[in-house]
Parts: structure tokens; sequence; C-alpha cells
């Protein structure tokens, strides 16, 4: 199959936070102050995607509608269904309308829970609803977001969580869909693997702001099923851990299949977890686990000594590395674009890359990472392996300095962090400054979910 053209969009023109000339009038200098209490916002947050299957946009939404309820802000979630109760726990009970009940479509490569018959309920919820402003997740994805578009209403900010180049139907979406998304006021990407997607496909720019991150409290974690043992000292190790659909190819499993005899000739006392839906044969010794709730997939992070991530293609973000590396695991993953800027400076110390695809590069990045193990000394005893087990590549060099790079790269997707980006988009589509700014007082916090 020949590979679709590039399509040429506009030219990337940064926005940085705060440039002089693009401040609201009240900011600039000179004048008038803002007023001493400043109106909260009303903020409609549009999920298509139902709360039921775990899923990054919809923590994403809904850790955003926390922030924003943290602020002073009045938030409520459009989305499939409703909230289950483990979710409700972790971010609180924002206010949510249902868009009715959710079915499996087949999109971007996986398979979502969307809501096909959303057209009333949006339309009802837009007229009767006093918004400021709509902040639709995934704009394009049938369902409650692209009924929005579709829909008068307030002004519209919409976040775009995929990375798909070289897609027909985005290229499709850019010109069939040319008047929906003139909706669109303000474009956010959560990547600049998304961002190039938005400008080369739809022909829109777009502010890069990540996915929040809060890693739940140690009490929020359910035990794993007593097929083994988290925590114990009995497994020799390494403890690898894989989360993911088992037969959504993407999610590169059988790369980590393919690795095996070679990890396991290192490592004779390897064990390997993986989690996720979907079935398929697995080798001898390895434990599936099936799909777990967000509790269970903290405590198997915990558990871990090394997180493999070897997906082929169409990430944006890597948000489950965040959370692995929180935990204190090893990170390996496949050196997709997404994944490399979200580690950052944690690369080398803390995160290792491979070839996508690459089994035996795989095995290679596995071996730095169990070779340095800078948290294992905390966390499990040391790890027997073969004399040729560690063959440190290129790059792969640890980087020096006192400074853990994890501090700063928390601080980076924090919440606290996250949510006032996100605000100085929302400042940038309503007529005031002061309607979009929190209540006078109100401490800028992360949501602890």
């Amino acid at each position: 199959m020949v590979p679709d053209p590039p399509v040429v969009g506009p030219p990337h023109v940064p926005r940085p936070p705060e440039v002089e000339g693009s401040r609201p009038e009240t900011e600039r200098p000179g004048a008038a102050a803002p007023p001493d209490v400043l109106r909260p916002l009303h903020v409609g947050l549009v999920c298509p995607y139902a709360f039921d299957t775990p899923g990054g946009v919809q923590n994403h939404v809904l850790g955003l509608a926390a922030w924003l309820g943290s602020q002073g802000h009045r938030v409520q979630v459009l989305a499939p269904g409703r909230i289950p109760p483990e979710l409700h726990r972790r971010y609180g009970c924002p206010e949510v309308v249902s868009t009715g009940r959710a079915h499996p479509v087949a999109y971007n490569g996986s398979v979502a829970r969307v809501s096909l018959a959303a057209g009333r309920t949006v339309r009802r919820w837009l007229a009767e609803e006093d918004l400021d402003l709509v902040h639709v997740h995934e704009p394009l994805t049938p369902g409650a977001s692209l009924q929005v578009l579709r829909s008068p209403g307030p002004p519209v900010v919409a976040t775009f969580h995929t990375a798909t180049p070289r897609s027909r139907g985005m290229q499709l979406a850019g010109r069939v869909m040319a008047g929906r998304l003139a909706r669109v006021e303000a474009a956010i990407a959560v990547s600049e693997a998304a961002r190039r997607v938005v400008v080369e496909h739809l022909g829109l720019d777009a502010t890069v702001i990540g996915n929040g991150f809060a890693p739940g409290p140690d009490a929020d974690r359910e035990r794993l099923p007593g097929v083994w043992r988290p925590g114990g000292l009995d497994v020799p190790g390494p403890r690898i851990a894989f989360l993911g659909r088992l037969d959504e190819p993407r999610k590169g499993l059988d790369v980590l299949i393919a690795a095996w005899p070679g990890v396991r000739a290192r490592w004779p006392g390897a064990t390997v977890v993986v989690a996720g839906s979907g079935s398929r044969r697995l080798p001898a010794g390895w434990t599936e686990l099936g799909a777990i709730s967000d509790g269970e997939r903290a405590r198997l992070l915990d558990w871990c000594d090394v997180f493999v991530a070897p997906h082929r293609d169409r990430e944006s973000f890597g948000l489950v590395l965040l959370e692995a590396l929180s935990a204190g695991a090893v990170v390996v993953a496949a050196d997709l674009p997404a994944f490399v800027d979200v580690v950052g400076e944690a690369a080398d110390r803390h995160a290792h890359f491979f070839r996508r695809g690459d089994a035996a590069d795989l095995i290679r990045a596995l071996g730095v990472a169990l070779g340095r193990g800078a948290d294992r000394a905390r966390r499990h005893a040391p790890i027997p392996q073969t004399a040729d087990a560690v063959r440190p590549g290129p790059g792969d060099a640890v980087r020096s300095g006192a400074d853990d790079p994890l501090a700063a790269l928390r601080a980076r997707y924090d919440w606290s962090t996250i949510g006032a980006q996100v605000l100085q988009v929302y400042r940038g589509v309503l007529p005031t400054a002061s309607a979009a700014t929190a209540p006078t007082g109100q401490a800028a916090t992360s949501p602890r979910p």
C-alpha cells in the first residue's frame, strides 16, 4: 500500500502564555485593574467516551473537572453512561449529564464506547445551561463531541488527544468538516505529535498542553487477585509489567513476547504480568490479570521493577509512563515521539528507549535499565543475571547531577500547572480576563484523587 502523501498545513506559530500585545485589555500596562471579586466560570466538559471503560481521555476530563472545581468554577461533564463509584472516589462527584447508552465503535486502532444518539441531548444541554464555554475532547469522535460542533452555542475549546500521522480519515475530516471545525475558537493538543496531526490534517494550529497527572493515595490502592503476591519478596526478579489491550497490535505486546526467550536467558527468574482486556496466547509462566481497575493498576505499577511499553504507533502522550515512574518503576519504552517527549529529562536515568518493533533492542534496553536500577535497592533484592546481561547502547550514559528529574516531571504535569495553562486558553476565547480567573483568595492546588 502506498502511504498517503503529507498534507501541508499552516506553519506553527508559537503561543507563549504571556506575550505583549496578546494579553486582554485588563492585563496590559496602564489598563484598569480587574475587580477584587472575579466571577467564576461555568464550564461544560464533553467526553465522547464512556467512563465505565478505563482510558486516558476519561481520566483527563475528570481530573480537569476536579481541578476547575477546586478553583471555584462550576463544571458540568457531558458523556455517555455514568461515572463508576471508583472514579467518584478518586475525582469527587462532578455534575454529569448523560448522553445515553454507550456502544462499541472501532476508532483509532482500538474500540471506543461512545453514544451515537447524542444529538438531542447535546442541543438541549447547550440551550438550557448558561455555559461560558464548552471544552470538547476528541472533537471528531462520533458522539457527543462531534454533536457540539454541529450545534450553536457558547465558545468551543477543543482538545485533540490522538496522533495518527498519514491518516486518511483525518485528511478527509479536514476537508469535509471544515465548516464544523470553524466552531473551534481555540485548539489544544496533548503533545507535539498530536499537534502536528492537527496542523497537517485539519489546518488548525494548537497549543500543546499535556495531560494532567495526580497519583492517587496509597489508601485507594486495591489488592490484586491472589494468583500472585504483589510486594512479596519470594520472586527472584526482575518483575516486569505490561498494560494494554492484549489483542491490539499498536500496543506491541507481540514485541515483548518475541523478546521473552532472550529475557529469560539473561534473567532466569524473570516474572511477567500483563493486564488489559482482550485475549491472546501468552508464553508459559506469564500471569494474565485481564481488565483491572485504576486501583489495581496503581498496585501493579507499585509491584513491578520495570514497566515495559512496547507500543508501535498512534500514541499521543504516554500518561501510563508517568504513572509507572511515579510508582518507582523503571520504564522501558518504544521510542515513539510522544513517549520520548513526555519522559523528558528522566530519560537514561529512570527511562530507557528501544527502537519500536525491535525485540532485540528491547532486550538491550531492559539490560541497561536493570543494570542501573536506580530505585531497586529500595524496592527489592538484587536481581540475579548472567554476565552479559548489561550492554549499554548509544546515548545510555547516566545523567550527572544531584537533582532528581522526576520532581521536575511531576511538577510539569501536575494539575496546578496543567489546569492553569488550560485556563489561559479559556481566557483567550472569553470577552474579559476576569471571566476566566478563579475567585480571589482561591488557592491553586492540585486535586489529590
